[in-house]
């Protein structure tokens, strides 16, 4: 049957290229539900809900994709578009448009299977480094392989698409006046506007109390372009909030700050001791891959050993999900504020940090890291906080013995440790030595024959290959004059995934923290909840020190100190105490839940019908103030003002 030639022909290729990004977008959906089938909610009406809004969302999305495309077809003028090469070329790029599509559902798949998650601020931070986001797809993927399935998939659409010849006659053959053509683009134009500015007011995607429904209900293209839009969230802007004076009068009770937001620590008539201290944070150390948190895979036998020898922390909870997150937990001792974390926001210089303490004790800090520092950030805050700066520009070519786009493997990195730590010894000033691992990444690529898992098999072998280079590093370290009067402190930035049925699975942010100094430190288990912010404050405890401190983190080995531990994802802030979680949402709710087990993987969670006044005043209080001392500037090294 002829298809009847009018001026709205020429944008039956916007209805086309929607109707086929809802199809990738639904197959693609599809995809990654059955990829966690047992973790969805299947359920008749919640895969009603979440087809239903998924499909919104894919029809949002597309009216964002296609705004290009109205432009051009508004634009150019008959006589070009109804050529013969226009056509082929039009085509071609039709075929790169649909190929696209194609590539970011594949690509979509990668990242669920790495976070649990639709496109999100992570992948927005992706998108800045692209020399290590690419060259790590390179050495973790059969690229070359995925993009020529992409192109054969690409052409059997494609094909399908040509069989259509009337319509594609059709188009080509029309021609519509300019007022025409911008009378029915402005309708597409106006979809896109209208979802601009509404929007990001609504969460549509909330359809189910399980997070891998409410992940599926949105598109990836949507998710990345709202990230992108909010990498930073004001508090004041999204969050409950209470009068500010109210809050901060409620933090110095809290915290046993003074009317300035101090307090003095002072750990009784303790000597103050001068111990180096050599800081390990691995990256995405989860507490469910060691040995003495239940795991039977023994991917960390040298670590549960050394934990038995240690003062050992076995109920603390990372702040977040991202290295930086670990980094601002343990260095500023701060709650995680919303949005991306202080070590990447701009104005982040002279913080109130560790590194000035130490620093003001007389000591040498660095931060040393395996991989190039401008990643993230890294460089510019800790050479602003008190820290002296090694990373990968610092190597010398006979220090690199095995390196990936991530940096050089951890026994490359604790060798360069131990030079920069016999450097700092011989100037007779204790050190402080940041150390960050990077060998527990995607690729997961480390030297052959140091432990019994292949390199490039996966995240089992990058955790013990960290395990392995530790033991070494330690062991070697035994035979320096330092060491008897160094402390080790291990601590994972963040946990390994972040996946879970509950907005936020507490099960996850369980991290080690492992305190070792064997002729200065009694080992012993310590059970308190606590958080990833009360490393450095114990630490000081520990130590003896005396010092003013504008720390959220205590000491937890104090009597007196209250269990709770602060977690976060970016958007959804918590505070748990016990099995009681309370969470803020940037919608200005505030939610409270029971955990009926947290030691289980995705425990139940069971939302009480009330927040109490108490809860409720506390997560605000801590929330609102470490948000408003970074925007008012007050949490600030006073000699650095």
């Amino acid at each position: 049957m002829a298809i009847p030639n009018t001026h709205n022909n020429r944008f039956l290729f916007l209805l086309l290229i929607i109707g086929i990004f809802a199809a990738i977008s639904f197959a693609s959906r599809t995809v990654l539900l059955f990829t966690d089938m047992t973790q969805v909610d299947l359920g008749i009406i919640p895969l009603l809900k979440l087809y239903s809004v998924g499909l919104f969302y894919d029809l949002v999305a597309s009216s964002y994709y296609t705004v290009p495309l109205v432009i051009y077809l508004i634009l150019l003028p008959n006589r070009v578009f109804n050529t013969k090469i226009h056509k082929l070329l039009f085509l071609s790029v039709f075929f790169i448009a649909t190929y696209l599509l194609i590539f970011n559902a594949v690509s979509e798949w990668f990242f669920w299977e790495e976070f649990g998650k639709r496109f999100n601020f992570i992948a927005v931070d992706y998108l800045v480094y692209t020399h290590e986001v690419i060259h790590n797809i390179l050495e973790s993927y059969p690229i070359p392989l995925l993009l020529g399935i992409i192109f054969i998939l690409n052409t059997l659409l494609f094909r399908l698409i040509l069989k259509k010849h009337a319509l594609i006659d059709s188009i080509f053959a029309s021609n519509p006046t300019f007022i025409q053509r911008a009378k029915t683009g402005a309708a597409f134009l106006l979809l896109p506007i209208l979802f601009f500015n509404t929007m990001e007011q609504q969460n549509l995607s909330q359809v189910s109390k399980n997070q891998y429904n409410n992940e599926l209900a949105k598109n990836g293209l949507y998710s990345l372009f709202s990230a992108f839009r909010n990498n930073t969230l004001d508090y004041q802007a999204f969050y409950k909030t209470e009068d500010r004076s109210t809050v901060m009068k409620n933090l110095d009770r809290l915290e046993h700050f003074n009317d300035t937001h101090l307090k003095v620590v002072n750990n009784g008539d303790k000597k103050e001791s001068k111990y180096n201290v050599m800081l390990i944070m691995v990256e995405s150390l989860s507490a469910s891959y060691m040995g003495v948190f239940g795991n039977d895979q023994n991917l960390t036998p040298h670590l549960d050993t050394l934990s038995r020898k240690s003062l050992f922390f076995d109920h603390l909870y990372a702040t977040g999900t991202r290295t930086v997150r670990g980094m601002e937990a343990v260095t500023l001792s701060l709650p995680p504020t919303p949005g991306r974390s202080v070590v990447k926001r701009p104005d982040n210089h002279n913080m109130f940090s560790t590194g000035f303490i130490f620093q003001d004790k007389g000591y040498e800090n660095k931060f040393i890291y395996a991989g190039h520092g401008y990643f993230d950030n890294m460089n510019d805050f800790f050479s602003h906080n008190g820290f002296d700066v090694i990373d990968r520009t610092d190597f010398e070519e006979d220090e690199i013995s095995f390196a990936n786009v991530w940096g050089v493997c951890d026994e490359d990195l604790f060798a360069k440790a131990m030079k920069e730590s016999d450097k700092s010894y011989k100037t007779d000033k204790p050190f402080f030595n940041f150390v960050m691992t990077t060998s527990n990444h995607r690729p997961y690529t480390y030297p052959e024959g140091r432990i019994d898992i292949p390199s490039h098999t996966g995240r089992s072998g990058g955790v013990k290959y960290a395990d392995y280079a530790i033991h070494d590093f330690l062991e070697k370290a035994k035979e320096k004059p330092w060491f008897k009067d160094t402390i080790f402190i291990i601590v994972a930035d963040h946990n390994g995934g972040s996946a879970g049925k509950n907005e936020l699975p507490v099960w996850r942010y369980r991290i080690p923290l492992i305190v070792y100094a064997p002729e200065i430190i009694e080992p012993k288990v310590v059970h308190k909840l606590s958080s990833q912010i009360d490393t450095l404050p114990t630490l000081f405890a520990l130590m003896g020190w005396e010092y003013k401190s504008q720390f959220y983190g205590e000491n937890i080995l104090d009597p007196n100190f209250k269990e709770r531990a602060f977690i976060g994802n970016y958007q959804k802030l918590g505070l748990l105490k016990k099995n009681n979680l309370v969470v803020l949402e940037p919608n200005r709710t505030i939610h409270q839940y029971n955990i009926v087990d947290e030691h289980l993987t995705d425990a139940t969670y069971r939302e009480r019908d009330h927040v109490s006044p108490e809860d409720k005043m506390e997560i605000i209080t801590y929330y609102q103030s470490a948000s408003d001392l970074y925007a008012h500037h007050t949490n600030r090294w006073p000699e650095k003002n």
